[in-house]
């Protein structure tokens, strides 16, 4: 680790950080903030044609893509903040970051160092809870919380809403919470008990916090636990991590799946636990499909070897903003996206 203050390049940062070196901020900071910028910016810059391998398969670019962007985590991670025991910067224009990190950190006892990037994370995740997600399809807000993935890309709520399900309206799961949305759109639906489970503590508080605000805690159960609750119910619904490759942050555990392995218990486990006549609600993007990390024979092989059929499928489109950004590397796989609810039932019929 160095000292490092207003005076070092952006080019010289990189070269540092490229080597592992700590840059242990010592200037203003804003002008911390500004070369953060620069480096970011240096780093997302286009190499020259014919410096880089072709990569032909959507997996080679993918997997490219993602070795990219943990270099730039690395690099940019780099750049670090001192902080005191009650979280004041103490640098020449700090920010009040107290709250952001004291809402997250929880207390320390002795002087501390934060990567910019994530005490600015803080910061932004701090001010995004105070305004709240307002959601087109719910009456009330939900609030975000820092480290769960939040309902941004609401298509898969639309898919909930649409569904029919005039059978029996008494349990229901939700396996993996997170913010609580599904469990509070089954409560709107009708049933009249769900137990909502999530392996994360932070996804727990998040989602209780949403339930409680909704007034549902009498019919909201909240268990910390990785699959399954004990039981059975009408529907389970799960909305898993779409893409079968390894998080490099907690956060990203919302998105990726190593090898589909929760996607993989999930099927497994669902037979077991739905009612005679119980429906499972798989929600789930096809862009693993796009990318080839996972064919729909695969998907369907899985359903089979868990017991399960499908009874219906509903599709909808992305309506996020990469979808139309041609400059995006993975523009070739998002701009044929689908999501879909896959309703599973028990295939009795191998019996």
């Amino acid at each position: 680790m160095v000292l490092v203050d207003d005076t070092i390049t952006a080019n010289h940062a990189i070269e540092l950080a490229r080597q592992g070196v700590g840059l242990l901020w010592n200037g203003d900071y804003q002008n911390a903030r500004a070369l953060l910028q620069a480096i970011s910016r240096r780093l997302d810059r286009k190499p020259r044609v014919g410096s880089q391998k072709v990569l032909t398969s959507p997996a080679e670019i993918f997997t490219s893509y993602r070795e990219g962007l943990g270099i730039k985590a690395q690099i940019t991670g780099s750049l670090l903040i001192p902080l005191s025991s009650d979280f004041e910067i103490q640098l020449r224009r700090g920010q009040d970051a107290k709250d952001a990190c004291l809402e997250v950190i929880g207390a320390v006892t002795e002087p501390i160092v934060m990567p910019l990037k994530i005490l600015l994370a803080l910061v932004s995740a701090h001010e995004w809870r105070k305004k709240k997600i307002k959601l087109t399809q719910l009456p009330k807000p939900i609030t975000p919380y820092f480290g769960v993935f939040s309902p941004v890309r609401g298509e898969y709520i639309d898919l909930i809403l649409k569904i029919d399900n005039t059978k029996n309206q008494s349990v229901a799961f939700d396996i993996g919470v997170g913010s609580g949305v599904l469990s509070i759109l089954l409560a709107q639906k009708g049933y009249q008990k769900i137990i909502a489970t999530d392996i994360e503590p932070k996804a727990m508080a998040c989602a209780q916090e949403n339930i409680n605000n909704y007034g549902l805690q009498d019919r909201i159960t909240l268990l910390q636990t990785d699959v399954f609750p004990e039981g059975k119910a009408d529907v389970i619904v799960c909305n898993p991590p779409w893409i079968p490759a390894t998080p490099s942050s907690p956060i990203e555990s919302a998105i990726f799946d190593p090898n589909s392995q929760f996607l993989k218990k999930f099927l497994l486990g669902l037979k077991d636990h739905l009612e005679e006549d119980g429906q499972g609600w798989l929600i789930i993007s096809d862009i693993a499909e796009h990318l080839q990390l996972r064919s729909r024979a695969d998907l369907l092989q899985w359903f089979k070897e868990a017991g399960l059929k499908v009874e219906k499928k509903m599709d909808t489109l992305p309506k996020h903003s990469k979808v139309k950004d041609t400059e995006d590397i993975l523009h070739f796989a998002r701009e044929k996206e689908v999501t879909s609810l896959w309703v599973l039932i028990k295939d009795n019929s191998s019996f």
